[in-house]
C-alpha cells in the first residue's frame, strides 16, 4: 500500500519515531508529527532556559511563518508575552513548547524568496503591491501563484531592511501600522485571511524583546514577506471607506471586538490598539480598522 510519501510502513515509522536533535530536519512540516513534536520541545525546554530554546529554534521555524494562514507565530507570541510579563510558570512554559510544537509541524516555506533591498517604507512597499488575478484562493493555492504575479519580486525587494537592530524593530513597528491601516481601506478583499497581514508581523515584534538583538533584522525581513504574500492574495483592489471611529476611546473598541467574539475580531483589535497607542495627534484610523474587522467578519454566537 502507497501513501503520498511512501509506504504506509514508512510512514507508520515516522510517526513512531521520536524527534531528536539529529532527525528533526526530516520533521519539519509534517503536520501528524504534531503530538511529536509537542514532545520533543517539551524535553527541550525542561533541559534549557526558555529563551535559550527559543533564540535556537526562531531562526529555523521563522522562515516558516506563512503555515497555518501564521497562526503558530502568533501563538508562540502570546506565550512569550506571558512569560515576559505574567513571569514563568509551569503552564506558560509548557504553553511555550506546545506552540513551538505547533509551529514545527505546520512549518511551510513560501515557493519564492524574497530579499528586501530597496529604500521603500513600509507604506510604500505594501501600497505598490500587486495583485493575484485569482480571487478567493486558499493559502497552499495563493501562494503558489506569488512567483508568477507580474511585480511581486520587484516590488517586495523594494523594501529597505536596516541592518541595525533598533532601526529593523521600528521598521517592523511601521510594517504593523502600514497593514493595520491597509486593512481599513482593503480588508473587504477577504475579511478573515487579511487580517494576518497585521497580526503575524505584530505577533513577531512582540516576540523581539525575548530574541537576541541579531535576529531583529531577520525578523523584519520574514515578517514583510507573510505580509505582503498575504496582501498579494486578500487585499481588495480598490479601497471602501471603514465604519468611523470618531469619538471612541480604544478601551470601548476592544469591548466591541470581545462582545463580537471573533478570535479574529479580537486579535486583529489587540494589534490596531498597538497602532492606534503609538500613533500621535489622536489619530483614530486604527481604530477604524477594528471596526471594518467587526463588520466584515461573521459574529461568533
Amino acid at each position: 500500500m502507497e501513501t503520498t510519501n511512501g509506504t504506509l510502513g514508512e510512514a507508520l515509522l515516522r510517526l513512531h519515531t521520536a524527534i531528536t536533535d539529529a532527525n528533526w530536519q526530516q520533521a519539519l512540516g509534517d503536520p501528524g508529527r504534531v503530538t511529536d513534536w509537542t514532545g520533543y520541545f517539551t524535553e527541550r525546554i525542561a533541559e534549557r532556559p526558555w529563551r535559550a530554546l527559543l533564540a535556537e529554534w526562531w531562526p529555523r521555524l521563522l522562515p516558516g511563518i506563512a503555515g497555518a494562514a501564521t497562526h503558530p507565530v502568533i501563538r508562540v507570541d502570546h506565550a512569550v508575552r506571558s512569560l515576559l510579563t505574567e513571569g514563568e510558570d509551569e503552564a506558560r512554559i509548557a504553553e511555550l513548547a506546545h506552540a513551538l510544537g505547533y509551529w514545527a509541524a505546520r512549518h511551510l516555506l513560501l515557493p519564492t524568496t524574497v530579499r528586501p533591498q530597496g529604500s521603500a517604507t513600509p507604506a510604500e512597499a505594501l501600497a505598490a503591491l500587486p495583485r493575484t488575478p485569482e480571487r478567493g484562493v486558499l493559502p497552499l493555492d495563493g501562494y503558489a501563484q506569488l512567483p508568477h504575479i507580474s511585480g511581486w519580486l520587484r516590488t517586495t525587494a523594494s523594501l529597505h531592511l536596516p541592518d541595525d537592530p533598533e532601526a529593523a524593530r521600528e521598521g517592523l513597528a511601521a510594517l504593523v501600522r502600514a497593514a493595520t491601516l491597509n486593512y481599513a481601506d482593503h480588508g473587504h478583499g477577504h475579511g478573515i485571511l487579511l487580517v494576518h497581514a497585521a497580526t503575524a508581523p505584530n505577533a513577531v515584534l512582540r516576540t523581539l524583546p525575548a530574541l537576541p538583538r541579531e535576529l531583529w533584522a531577520s525578523s523584519f525581513a520574514v515578517a514583510w514577506t507573510a505580509a505582503a504574500a498575504l496582501t498579494t492574495l486578500y487585499a481588495a483592489d480598490t479601497p471602501r471607506p471603514a465604519p468611523s471611529a470618531a469619538g471612541l476611546i480604544p478601551e470601548e473598541v476592544f469591548e466591541r471586538a470581545v462582545t463580537h467574539g471573533d478570535e479574529h475580531v479580537i486579535k486583529f483589535a489587540d494589534t490596531a490598539l498597538d497602532v492606534a497607542a503609538g500613533s500621535e495627534g489622536g489619530d483614530t484610523r486604527a481604530l477604524s480598522a477594528a471596526l471594518n474587522a467587526m463588520a466584515l467578519i461573521d459574529k461568533t454566537d
